[in-house]
C-alpha cells in the first residue's frame, strides 16, 4: 500500500521509499522482497527475517533512521475468534516492540499502527489503554479510528483499527479520509481472472461439502434451519458466522481471513466451492501481478493477515497531504468520544 501511495504538489511528486523491513515467517519476507523490492535474491538485505524482540534495533547499519514507521502487531490476543487474552497472553505484548523504534534518539516523524477492532476491549479495555498511552508517551499525538475498508475502495467488509501518530513538536494534525460514495462487489472484484494466472488453482471438495453448498443461497451459511440432518454440523459452543458461508455477489464479500479448517475457505455464491488464493488476494485488493511465496495455506496466510493495499494507500496518502500541508476532505475520528477515556486510564496505569 505504500508503494502505491504518491500525491503531487507544486515542488514535484512525493512518494515513500522503503527503508528496511521485518518479520517472523520467512515466506513473508521472501514474498515481500520479491514485489516490493523486486529483489533478485531470496531475501532482499532489507528485509530482516527472525523475531522483532530478537532485532538490535540499536544497530544503525540495518535498522537506519526512518521518517515514518508502519507497524502491525500481531492480533491473536486481541482476536473475538479465540481465547481473547489481550496483554496476558503470548502474542499482546508485542506491540511494545514497536515502541523500541517509536523510542529511538532518531524517532520517525509519524507511524501508522494496525490491529483487529477487538483491540479496544481486551483486558475490559485496559490492554487498549496502556498501548495508547505508550505511544502517547513515547512523544506522539494520536488519531484513532476503526475504518471500514469497504468505504475505500476494497471489495471487502473489514474494520480495523488504525492508530496514526504524528510527532508532537511537528503540529501537524493528521484527519480521517473522507469515505468514498461508491462500493465495489464481490462479484465484480472477481470478475475476469485470466486463465492461466498464478494461485488461482482450485482445491478439490468433498462430495458433502458440494451437496452442502448446493443447498446454501448467496449469503448464507452452515447453520440454515431447514438445511438437511445429513448436511449439518455437529458443532457445540459458539457458531461463527462465516462457516461454509457463501459470498453475496452484489456486496463486498465478508472478511478474508489468513487460517481456519473446513468450512473457513469463503465460498462462491454461484459455483460450490472454495475460492482460491488469487479470488482471496482481489478481495484484498493486491494486483493480479503480485506473486505470493510458498504453500497454498502459507499463501492464504499472507493475504489474510495482510492491510488491503488499497485501504493502505488511501491512508497513506492522507499522511502524505498531511506532512505537506495539502488539505483534504475528512471525517471525525469514530473513537474519538473514548479517546480522553483511554488517555486519561493509560495515564493512571502508567503512574
Amino acid at each position: 500500500g505504500a508503494s502505491l501511495a504518491q500525491i503531487e504538489t507544486t515542488d514535484g511528486i512525493h512518494k515513500f521509499e522503503h527503508t528496511w523491513a521485518s518479520d517472523i515467517d520467512l515466506d513473508t519476507c521472501k514474498t515481500y522482497s520479491r514485489n516490493v523490492l523486486s529483489s533478485n535474491e531470496e531475501i532482499s538485505d532489507r528485509v530482516i527475517c527472525g523475531d522483532a524482540r530478537e532485532l538490535d534495533l540499536e544497530d544503525p547499519n540495518v535498522f537506519a533512521h526512518v521518517e515514518g514507521f508502519i507497524f502491525g502487531f500481531p492480533c491473536n490476543d486481541f482476536s473475538i475468534v479465540g481465547e481473547s487474552k489481550g496483554m496476558t497472553g503470548k502474542f499482546g505484548p508485542l506491540y511494545k516492540q514497536g515502541i523500541r523504534v517509536l523510542s529511538r534518539p532518531d524517532a520517525p516523524d509519524w507511524f501508522l499502527a494496525e490491529n483487529v477492532g477487538g483491540l479496544t476491549s481486551a483486558n475490559n479495555g485496559n490492554a487498549f489503554s496502556i498501548i495508547l498511552g505508550d505511544m502517547m508517551n513515547a512523544g506522539y499525538d494520536l488519531v484513532v479510528h476503526k475504518y471500514k475498508f469497504e468505504e475505500y475502495g476494497v471489495p471487502q467488509k473489514r474494520h480495523r483499527v488504525i492508530i496514526v501518530g504524528i510527532k508532537k513538536e511537528l503540529k501537524l494534525q493528521f484527519k480521517v479520509p473522507k469515505p468514498f460514495d461508491f462500493r465495489i462487489s464481490a462479484k465484480s472484484a472477481l470478475d475476469q481472472i485470466p486463465t492461466h494466472i498464478t494461485h488461482n488453482e482450485r482445491t478439490k471438495q468433498s462430495a458433502t461439502v458440494i451437496e452442502r453448498l448446493d443447498h446454501l443461497k448467496a449469503g448464507q451459511n452452515a447453520w440454515q434451519p431447514d438445511l438437511p440432518d445429513h448436511l449439518k454440523l455437529n458443532v457445540k459452543g459458539a457458531r461463527l458466522s462465516y462457516i461454509y458461508k457463501r459470498l453475496f455477489p452484489d456486496e463486498p464479500s465478508y472478511t478474508v481471513t489468513g487460517s481456519g479448517g473446513g468450512g473457513t475457505h469463503m465460498y462462491h455464491w454461484e459455483e460450490p466451492r472454495a475460492l482460491t488464493n488469487r479470488e482471496r488476494a482481489r478481495l484484498q485488493t493486491f494486483p493480479d501481478n503480485y506473486e505470493f511465496i510458498g504453500s497454498r495455506e502459507s499463501i492464504r496466510k499472507q493475504i489474510g493477515m495482510a492491510i488491503p493495499p488499497q485501504g493502505a494507500k488511501v491512508i497513506l496518502e492522507a499522511i502524505l497531504k498531511t506532512l505537506a500541508g495539502i488539505d483534504y476532505e475528512f471525517v471525525e475520528p469514530n473513537l474519538k468520544s473514548n479517546f480522553d477515556l483511554f488517555a486519561n486510564e493509560a495515564t493512571k496505569i502508567s503512574s
